[in-house]
């Protein structure tokens, strides 16, 4: 068994799993069907169903949860139900009906769902945006794709800090209901006003109609290589995804599971997954007002010392941050290590180091390990696919497929250095795309599977049992000028774990070229420590310090001299001064790097990087100062 036991004897604590079971169907063609052969039927065929069923039984339990000052405003199960009927009246006298779309403008909260919810109940779908994209874009160019695409018949909006946006972009006689403040110049609907509506025979009528194939929503992928598009999301793939995590994390079913969450809904991972997770199991979600940067983990960690979880998620940067925090922290340690049934991370890989710093904090404070789950999804699967259950997990393994789910394994070439794609089918896959039908042909192949463009590998090929490896993205892949293959994911992530705590990301060069370089996104704040200035010193005057060049020219003399061959040898860097740019499609709202639209705008640098006459590019042996 490889694994952190070699770290670690502690014992894991002690939570249900679905047991690992696996069918392999051989093909002569070399592909591989993998299934999990456990019964699967849905518990719910509505996510109304799961609302319906746990308002009766459990109506005074709290549902939501958000901050308000030093406490909490609370909604339970039986007043949610009661809000919701009421905002779907509502949102009905407004004109919306079956076909039209509601797009929400706004953070995670208590409104935002119900609103949400609300649009559900009366068979209406809704698209909730990246705030990033009305308060951070400065020209609006992914939220007017996003409104052409999906054409609303009515906005929803927190506050009036959407104003700029909506007044840019939402045609005026679109209605507009703002859960408070005013809009200059535009009349709007208040929110309040929503929840005082007494639902009808109509509102009734269209909740009596939402079924299994009813859409619920739209959500936006990332747009790495094309304009952002529409995944259709059903009440079908919802509810089948939502049975397939109950049943591998059978310790949901054992007590109502308790969330402290910040992922953002407009996500498949925050919106469906985890607030997901709550509905369906009749649990409890504290709306987390933190994030995994320097300026809003002060908020997450107030939350984790106040709330403890049964089960946390987040992403790699998120889990870094709270382990840094708890090394001084004993309240956070024992409040988040309590009752945790078990951590999952996604949307990048977690630092073997970062991993290994949370087992050991928590034998330190509970005498036991907490479980690390992982997997692989996407938007375009409602999102989970595979699932990593084993003890003996590491950085980058994902698992076996969960119940319900068909994986297919399809090699992407007859070489024994070729990447093999890992596509799903079930009934928690998209239907297609909103309004794209080439789109979604290309999506499916000839059996009906999605394509992921994921590549994956065996832990073990001996052993199956012990699961897939993320393998990076196929179309990231590329060769040099002499013909060797470089497998950027892999690369990438040995790249971060290795200038921790100084790197955000990396994208590598190197395509039709002599060797790999790469372009390093920094994180400044770690580098201005590193440095000793202060908070508001400019970004070059920080990675122009001494102590900074110097951290990242040995950093790339490391990646030189570990490097096996060209396929896995830095040759260059450059340090990045500019931020990556979300208007350019360079960056997620939730941090996660586009490699494909940074090389594309970024054209020049890779230029100079390889012309040897850019005097800031860093190259193996050259010293701390060029």
């Amino acid at each position: 068994m490889d694994g952190n036991t070699a770290l670690s004897t502690a014992p894991f604590r002690d939570a249900r799993y679905a047991p690992r079971r696996l069918d392999i169907e051989r093909r002569e063609d070399g592909s591989l069907v993998l299934a999990n052969p456990t019964p699967f039927a849905t518990q719910f065929l509505t996510t109304l169903q799961a609302l319906d069923r746990w308002s009766a039984a459990a109506p005074d339990r709290v549902w939501l949860a958000e901050r308000a000052g030093e406490g909490w405003r609370t909604v339970t199960y039986a007043q949610g139900a009661a809000m919701i009927a009421a905002v779907a009246g509502g949102l009905k006298g407004l004109g919306l009906k079956r076909g039209d779309c509601l797009l929400i403008l706004a953070r995670n909260g208590v409104d935002h769902a119900l609103v949400t919810l609300a649009a559900q109940y009366a068979g209406i779908a809704s698209v909730s945006v990246s705030p990033a994209y009305s308060l951070v874009s400065q020209d609006f160019g992914k939220l007017r794709h996003v409104l052409a695409t999906t054409t609303p018949g009515l906005v929803f909006a927190s506050d009036a800090r959407y104003a700029k946006a909506i007044a840019a972009t939402v045609a005026e006689d679109v209605e507009v209901v703002l859960a408070g403040g005013e809009l200059p110049g535009r009349a709007s609907t208040p929110f309040a006003a929503l929840l005082d509506t007494a639902p009808g025979a109509e509102v009734d009528a269209a909740h009596a109609r939402v079924g299994p194939d009813t859409i619920v929503k739209f959500l936006f992928t990332s747009g790495s290589t094309k304009a952002p598009k529409a995944v259709i999301n059903t009440q079908r793939m919802l509810c089948a995804n939502l049975q397939m995590i109950r049943q591998a994390m059978a310790f949901l079913a054992d007590e109502p599971p308790v969330l402290v969450d910040w992922l953002p809904w407009n996500h498949t991972f925050g919106g469906n997954h985890n607030i997901g997770i709550v509905l369906y199991n009749g649990g409890t979600l504290y709306i987390d007002d933190g994030k995994p940067t320097p300026q809003g983990i002060a908020a997450t960690l107030r939350n984790l010392r106040e709330i403890a979880p049964t089960v946390y998620f987040n992403v790699p940067k998120g889990f870094e941050e709270i382990a840094a925090a708890m090394e001084h922290d004993d309240l956070l340690r024992r409040t988040l290590f309590s009752r945790v049934q078990a951590f999952m991370y996604a949307g990048a890989g977690l630092s073997q180091a970062v991993w290994d710093q949370l087992e050991s904090l928590a034998e330190r404070t509970v005498g036991e390990r907490i479980p690390m789950i992982t997997g692989l999804g996407m938007t375009e699967t409602a999102p989970s696919c595979t699932f990593a259950l084993r003890r003996d997990l590491r950085a980058g393994h994902i698992g076996l497929p969960c119940p319900g789910v068909e994986v297919k394994l399809v090699p992407m070439g007859t070489g024994a250095d070729d990447k093999v794609e890992v596509r799903f089918r079930g009934p928690n896959v998209m239907p297609g795309y909103w309004r794209a039908p080439e789109q979604t042909a290309e999506a499916f192949d000839d059996e009906g599977y999605y394509r992921t463009g994921d590549a994956v590998r065996w832990v073990d090929a001996a052993d199956p049992q012990r699961g897939l490896l993320f393998d990076g993205r196929v179309a990231e892949d590329f060769k040099l000028s002499t013909g060797t293959f470089v497998s950027v994911g892999p690369l990438r992530a040995r790249i971060i774990a290795a200038g921790a705590p100084c790197v955000q990301d990396a994208v590598i060069t190197g395509l039709n070229r002599d060797d790999i370089g790469m372009l390093l996104f920094p994180r400044l704040d770690e580098c201005r420590r590193l440095a000793g200035l202060g908070a508001d010193a400019p970004a070059a005057q920080v990675l122009r310090h001494d102590a900074v060049r110097g951290f990242f020219q040995l950093l790339l003399d490391r990646l030189w001299r570990e490097g096996t061959g060209s396929a896995t040898r830095v040759a260059r860097a450059q340090v990045l001064v500019e931020p990556p740019s979300i208007d350019r499609g360079e960056v997620t709202d939730k941090g996660s790097i586009n490699q494909r639209a940074v090389l594309q705008h970024r054209a020049a640098l890779v230029e100079a990087l390889y012309d040897g006459n850019d005097p800031d590019r860093l190259l193996p042996g050259a010293g701390a100062t060029l």
